[in-house]
């Protein structure tokens, strides 16, 4: 049974940082493409970043360029986004996700194998 499960959410002043975790079990993210997501009240979820298992090629929303970095950590079979400057507009409940196959930023994600529970980060003004 595969499991993501997402934590480090939490309530942080506009300009802080962030780092969430996606811990991973019944899959091997390092045969896996990785990303996150978020999901603003009365929006719709939509892409934040990702990584290819191959090459570790990574993607990311014009939002959050330059902000936020993906990374994973293969020995621990986790995946982080660590989130520098934040914004009131970042304020969402982050999901994690895997996939057999490349997560663009324009991919449909109901064709996107798993979902973690989400875990809410907050930024204040």
């Amino acid at each position: 049974q595969v499991q993501l499960v997402e934590s480090g959410g939490g309530l942080v002043q506009a300009g802080g940082s962030l780092r969430l975790t996606c811990a991973a079990s019944g899959l091997t993210i390092s045969t896996y493409n990785m990303g996150w997501f978020r999901q603003a009240p009365g929006k719709e979820r939509e892409f934040v970043a990702s990584s290819t298992f191959s090459l570790e090629i990574t993607y990311y929303a014009d939002s959050v360029k330059g902000r936020f970095t993906i990374s994973r950590d293969n020995a621990k079979n986790t995946v982080y986004l660590q989130m520098n400057s934040l914004k009131p507009e970042d304020t969402a409940v982050y999901y994690c996700a895997a996939d057999g196959s490349r997560i663009f930023p324009a991919r449909p994600m109901g064709t996107i194998d798993y979902w973690g529970q989400g875990t809410q980060v907050t930024v204040s003004s």
